[in-house]
């Protein structure tokens, strides 16, 4: 009866976290159909008056609020990749490691089985990474998520305002949602703001749409402070063909950590995210190459390239098994706890 009762409380608790996590998505989805209501009705129909300067502005507007939502749509709604079949222990391994009561000997089970991987990366420790809640070894660059409660290949962040988990599958839409966010409040702002002027000087008859007007132009400047630094940061992520994880917490590879494990050079960085065809680079479909489980890195292109072998490593991290915020993994444990 008791136990009854906590499964019941523990899944109406459960229930009760998946409808708030979309608090924040509603909260965007609310400010954005209140913007287009107030650029397109209270200042494009009624505040313009020239019929050429009203066309002009919404034929541009709704070009970028297109490609805004758009991204936006593809940030939410797809769904994180995880590692396949292969990653995962088989049953005989898994009720091996877990009858298993010697740490030593886990380890080194582990190693034989990812001897048969692609795997690079390990713990601070130099032992194979290991996720023990989702019985898998990780793939290189992958992470669990605590919110999500699932590994993720290539994982970034958990973004709240998406309510999703940003990595491989969807780290591209994610930063065009951010270009195309700092885009379009930053076109807002600048067609709004000589009608700002002239409200502010009086010039403008003091109606409905003043308001709407002059706080249009507030909400655009505030997201767009805020966005442009998070854009830039992303890009600098992108340039350096880093994840938000792995610029916390430098990633530690067979040969030991390496800040620029993964740094191919400017161009061929983007590419991993964008892909090769650059028509695809500004449109929200999926081009980003390979598969998520395996990543070219630095030191196999370094013959091919002396000049990367030139740059000056970064210092090591001495303790790889570090919490981090809501919905990041321990990059470097030897067992997710």
């Amino acid at each position: 009866m008791r136990r009854g009762w906590k499964m019941a409380l523990s899944e109406g608790l459960r229930c009760c976290r998946r409808v708030l996590s979309w608090v924040p998505v509603l909260v965007i989805v609310l400010v954005v159909l209140w913007s287009y209501y107030a650029y397109v009705f209270e200042l494009c129909l009624v505040t313009v008056l020239s019929p050429a300067e009203k066309v002009i502005y919404l034929i541009f507007y709704h070009a970028i609020f297109v490609f805004f939502t758009w991204t936006y749509w593809k940030s939410i709604f797809t769904l994180p990749q995880q590692p396949n079949q292969k990653f995962h222990l088989s049953y005989t391994d898994k009720e091996r490691y877990e009858n298993e009561e010697r740490p030593e000997v886990q380890k080194q089970m582990l190693v034989d089985i990812a001897k048969k991987l692609p795997v690079y990366t390990r713990t601070g420790s130099g032992a194979v990474r290991f996720c023990d809640r989702c019985h898998l070894i990780k793939p290189d660059r992958c992470h669990h998520c605590s919110v999500c409660a699932m590994c993720v290949l290539k994982m970034d962040h958990h973004c709240p305002w998406v309510n999703n988990c940003i990595g491989f599958s969807n780290y591209k839409f994610f930063l065009q949602f951010l270009g195309y966010s700092v885009l379009y409040c930053l076109y807002i702002a600048t067609t709004v703001f000589s009608y700002f002027i002239k409200y502010w000087r009086g010039e403008l008859p003091s109606v409905r749409s003043k308001f709407h007007v002059l706080f249009l132009l507030f909400v655009a400047c505030m997201f767009f402070v805020s966005l442009v630094i998070l854009f830039g940061y992303h890009c600098w992520l992108v340039s350096r063909n880093k994840t938000t994880l792995e610029a916390f917490c430098t990633p530690v590879f067979t040969s030991g950590p390496k800040k620029n494990g993964f740094n191919l050079g400017f161009i061929k960085n983007i590419q991993q995210v964008f892909g090769d065809n650059k028509k695809f680079w500004l449109i929200p479909i999926g081009s980003s190459p390979g598969d998520g489980h395996s990543f070219p890195m630095r030191s196999m292109n370094e013959s091919q390239n002396p000049l990367l072998a030139n740059e000056d490593p970064w210092e090591d991290n001495d303790d790889d098994s570090r919490d981090y915020p809501e919905g990041s993994s321990s990059l470097a444990v030897e067992t997710e706890t």
